[in-house]
Parts: C-alpha cells; sequence; structure tokens
C-alpha cells in the first residue's frame, strides 16, 4: 500500500545561491560603458545570471564520495533573493545573500513528508551541505551552463541548468496521486508504469499502470476537458487496478492544470488529482 503524507511545514534545511555569480575571469571591453570594472583594472568584470534559471542538482559530493541526486531534485532563484525547489523529496524555500562569488545560506524551510531511506539520506546531507558560506563558480552557456557550489569544507554540489517541458509532446510519468490536501505516492510496484501524452492535434494516449489508453483532450488556459477514453480490458494485479480506477477518476470532464517547470499537477473538480513528471532534457 503506497505511504500517504500530509503536505505540513516544518522547520528545515538551509539552502542557497543568489542572484548573479561573479565569473572567474575578467575580460576586455571597448566602446562606450567598458573599461570600466570600478577596479581601475581596465577591463569589465562578466557576471552570469542565475536567477529564472532552473538548476538540477546532478550530484553532492561530501567527505570525498560523491552522490547522485535523486531525480527531480532542483534549485530555482528568484529577483527577490528567495531560493526555492525541491531536497529530492521536500520542497523549500530559504533566503540568501551574494557578496562576489560568495553565498551566504540563510534560514530555511521545508515541507515534512516522509521519504524513502536513501532519498531522506540525501536530504539529510544536504542540509549539511548547505549552510554558512558557499563558494559559487558558473560555466558554459545557455541550456548548457554549470553550476558548482563548494563549503569551506571542499565539500561540493553540482548543478545544471535544464529547460522547461512543454505539455503536448511530452510523456508525463505519473508519479503521484491527491486526494484534497493529501498526496500520496502511486501504489507500491506500479512505479513507472502509468503515463500520458498529449497531441498538439487534441489528444492524449498513454497507460493507466496496466492497461493502455486513447481519448479526446482538449486543452484551454489552465483547464484540460477530457472526452471519455478507450482502454484495454487486460486483467490487472490488485495494485495496477487500484492505480487505473484512481487516474480514471481525474481524467473525466473538465479539470485545470499546472505546469512547474518539468512537473505537471491535475485536479478534477472533485479534489482528486494526480502528480506527473517530464522525462529528464537530453544535453
Amino acid at each position: 500500500m503506497a505511504m500517504r503524507t500530509q503536505r505540513m511545514p516544518v522547520s528545515a534545511l538551509a539552502v542557497l545561491t543568489a542572484f548573479t555569480l561573479a565569473a572567474c575571469g575578467t575580460e576586455s571591453g571597448s566602446g562606450a560603458g567598458s573599461g570600466d570594472s570600478g577596479d581601475g583594472s581596465g577591463t569589465v568584470r562578466t557576471e552570469p545570471a542565475v536567477t529564472g534559471v532552473h538548476w538540477n542538482v546532478s550530484s553532492l559530493t561530501a567527505g570525498g564520495t560523491r552522490t547522485a541526486a535523486p531525480e527531480g531534485t532542483h534549485i530555482e532563484i528568484d529577483s527577490e533573493g528567495k531560493a526555492t525547489g525541491s531536497l529530492g523529496c521536500n520542497r523549500f524555500t530559504a533566503d540568501v545573500r551574494l557578496d562576489g562569488d560568495k553565498v551566504t545560506v540563510g534560514r530555511s524551510t521545508s515541507t515534512g513528508m516522509a521519504c524513502a531511506k536513501e532519498v531522506q539520506q540525501f536530504e539529510t546531507a544536504m542540509g549539511k551541505a548547505f549552510q554558512g558560506e558557499l563558494t559559487a563558480a558558473v560555466a558554459g552557456k545557455g541550456q548548457a551552463r554549470t553550476l558548482t557550489l563548494t563549503t569551506a569544507r571542499g565539500d561540493s554540489i553540482a548543478l545544471t541548468a535544464e529547460p522547461p517541458a512543454p505539455l503536448t509532446g511530452t510523456a508525463w510519468k505519473v508519479t503521484g496521486l491527491v486526494s484534497g490536501s493529501a498526496a500520496s505516492s502511486v501504489p507500491a510496484g506500479t512505479e513507472d508504469k502509468a503515463h500520458l501524452t498529449f497531441g498538439e492535434d487534441g489528444s492524449v494516449e498513454g497507460n493507466l499502470g496496466c492497461n493502455s489508453f486513447h481519448g479526446k483532450a482538449t486543452v484551454s488556459g489552465s483547464t484540460i476537458t477530457f472526452g471519455p477514453l478507450a482502454s484495454t480490458r487486460k486483467m490487472c494485479p490488485g495494485p495496477e487496478t487500484k492505480l487505473e480506477r484512481a487516474l480514471l477518476g481525474v481524467l473525466k470532464g473538465k479539470t485545470s492544470y499546472e505546469i512547474d517547470h518539468r512537473s505537471l499537477s491535475i485536479e478534477a473538480k472533485n479534489g482528486e488529482g494526480l502528480d506527473a513528471s517530464a522525462p529528464a532534457a537530453k544535453g
């Protein structure tokens, strides 16, 4: 049986980052506005912006051991000095301050959902790394950018920029179910089985966890109206049947939806809903 969890705020982990990070070097300039860095060197100091970027956490290296981050671990920074994202299971928000390439991490809060043991271990390690003064370095351009945050102890967090996912043409993998304010993972044994893809022609197709399906899905603003869905009729084990029934209860009639970068949530009028995620963007 899937564990049902209640979303709730708790005092928590410190997190990172800031508005702009100083580049490692300098570049010569000419023309209006160039040749004045403020330090008399005659060079212009470039500062690649990190705000408005979805930074995926690739890995954490602590005590000489590198650990890959759980899927979905990410950080986003706005222009008001707030960092938000996911630590792998729980979401967080934190205040940050920048002085050159030094990022000082302030207090933060996170949700308090129960997580798988290995994910909880990663979140605990991240909490220890995201504290105090961090040294930041950005490399690359556009969606090929990387960000590295290094602690005074020499531990480091590696991050990469990732583009958002469009609603249509994306194979959305169902990762959780929602009932009112309570969220739960999909039933044990059905992970990675349910998915759905919306077409530009107003169609939707996918798998409910055991049986495949197709039908109509009309998108208008923040709503998706599902027509009757046709599906195969295979006999399925108990957990898969439970998941299919839950999804059929969501993918019916007029629903509201929201995309948060590469995460999709769909909610029916009765408060039942689903959470889904897009596959990692290809580099």
